[in-house]
């Protein structure tokens, strides 16, 4: 069987979850805080639900489990959160909706019985778009036909410990349209990754970011002017792979 579960919280409205909300409020945080807090817990109550169900039933053992999420937790808007803003997934910078790492990198966590060694941990980078590959290889699915293109690659050569480094492998992110939310790395924009090197550009200014994410996972110091034949390599990589596949950019009338 396969069971797809995409919980609605933690996300907006942050509405209370009464089981574990006045705990928090009593540990001192506020309402706001609080509720976000309660939903996070509910959310795992939930999971855990689900974990028991397949021990009491036997399927424990014979179960891959898969948990990630789809972008980084909520740091924009006061009416939710606590100010300062962007701060909540620290050390990463800003939070859902942005180009910098609060926004797009997330944990994951892979529970198969027998193949991935408990409390192993993997550094290599992927995309959600690898799940599609990676279940049908799991699965055993090997000799398959799909009509959309697949983007992603299996990661299940990750969890063996056999793959090579993601040091050469190029991820992209491209968000043209406008989110509705406001911070740091917000809307606009479009980036690419390979290896520790991360390029951000911005549709509205034009303006090109540079990281090196090994040394600054905080993205606080923007290296572009220091390093400009690296900025032409990725924003050639970055805008040839947009053209390529066609991807939606704003036009400049």
């Amino acid at each position: 069987f396969f069971l797809n579960m995409s919980h609605y919280a933690v996300h907006i409205p942050i509405d209370r979850d009464m089981r574990f909300f006045t705990k928090y409020v009593r540990k001192g945080l506020s309402d706001k805080e609080a509720a976000y807090a309660s939903l996070v817990e509910g959310m795992d109550k939930s999971l855990g639900d689900l974990l028991k169900w397949l021990r009491e039933n036997g399927e424990e053992e014979n179960t891959i489990i898969i948990f990630m999420s789809d972008n980084g937790g909520y740091a924009t808007g006061s009416y939710w959160r606590d100010e300062p803003l962007y701060t909540q997934n620290a050390p990463l910078r800003c939070g859902k909706g942005s180009m910098y790492e609060g926004g797009i990198r997330e944990p994951m966590i892979v529970k198969w019985p027998g193949r991935v060694k408990g409390a192993s941990r993997c550094d290599q980078y992927l995309l959600i778009e690898d799940f599609f590959p990676s279940i049908l290889e799991m699965a055993g699915v090997c000799d398959y036909q799909v009509p959309q293109v697949i983007d992603g690659e299996s990661f299940v050569p990750l969890l063996d410990s056999k793959a090579k480094p993601s040091k050469e492998r190029m991820l992209v992110w491209n968000y043209p349209n406008v989110w509705g939310n406001e911070g740091p790395g917000i809307s606009l924009n479009c980036a690419v990754r390979i290896g520790d090197g991360k390029l951000i550009y911005s549709y509205k200014t034009g303006k090109h970011e540079l990281y090196n994410l090994r040394e600054d996972i905080a993205e606080a110091h923007d290296v572009a002017q220091e390093n400009p034949s690296v900025v032409r390599k990725l924003s050639w990589r970055l805008s040839a792979y947009l053209r390529k596949v066609g991807a939606q950019r704003p036009v400049v009338k």
